[in-house]
């Protein structure tokens, strides 16, 4: 890679005859076998290495998203597979196609909702509740949904939510975001007369952006961390396979209905 050429630069790493450099670091003599895999993550994305509250934090998050069971994306990703098996690579792009704004790619709403929020009170966290009420009464009325809340399964709360927010008060570092991700909460059960499930792809980004994780790669945590998931349904799948028999289980759940 040329260096310093003033057109398509890019910071992230380099390469030449005996080396490879990553961040200003060396791969192989000052990164490999030094740290974990989410810690040159957070290396490569920020450019610096994550505090200790950081890396748990990170940690955490990964593990939170990476596996929920046969969801969509396991079902287009292993169904896939099943169809062409010489593809491993096309299974896994088949499931992470599907990361948007109904399933995985919510962290990344939830964290412009957040951001936006803190910003709108000026850091003065008394103000946030207010700022809730008017902000789910906005969504609320213009028809729109609140990303991150709401769940299928978890009714009565999202266990992996609730985790991520007692971790990030063990460590010292819940603050506005998290005080207005609960804030967040209790707005939408008043505004909606219901119970609203705040959900784990709120509270990813409620901890990591209190932390200064930043917003623009939050789609990236999920993407990442369900990969691994991937990986492991379709390492399954080639040892006891499935996929034909969700895509048989599909077409059953399906009426055809003719239409003149």
């Amino acid at each position: 890679m040329r260096v310093g050429s003033g057109q398509g630069e890019s910071s992230i790493s380099t390469a030449d005859l005996t080396s490879v450099s990553v961040r200003g670091m060396d791969l192989a003599d000052q990164l490999m076998g030094h740290v974990g895999f989410s810690t040159f993550y957070f290396i490569m994305v920020t450019g610096r290495h994550p505090t200790d509250a950081e890396q748990a934090l990170l940690d955490a998050s990964l593990i939170a998203i990476a596996e929920h069971g046969i969801t969509p994306s396991v079902a287009a990703a292993r169904m896939t597979l099943a169809a062409a098996p010489e593809a491993l690579q096309g299974a896994v792009a088949a499931g992470i196609l599907g990361c948007g704004s109904k399933v995985l790619g919510t962290a990344s709403d939830a964290a412009q909702l957040l951001q936006a929020g803190v910003a709108a009170v000026d850091g003065d966290a008394a103000r946030l509740p207010e700022q809730a009420r008017a902000e789910v009464a906005r969504l609320r009325a213009g028809r729109r949904l609140l990303p991150g809340f709401g769940h299928p399964l978890h009714r009565d709360g999202d266990p992996r939510a609730r985790r991520l927010f007692a971790l990030a008060v063990e460590l010292g570092t819940a603050s506005l975001h998290c005080t207005y991700a609960r804030a967040l909460e209790t707005a939408a059960d008043e505004v909606f007369g219901r119970p609203m499930v705040l959900n784990v792809s709120c509270a990813i980004p409620a901890v990591l952006l209190d932390v200064g994780f930043p917003a623009r790669a939050m789609r990236g945590i999920p993407i990442l961390a369900r990969t691994a998931g991937l990986l492991a349904h379709l390492v399954e799948e080639m040892e006891r396979p499935a996929g034909f028999a969700i895509a048989g289980a599909a077409a059953e759940a399906v009426t055809y209905v003719p239409r003149n």
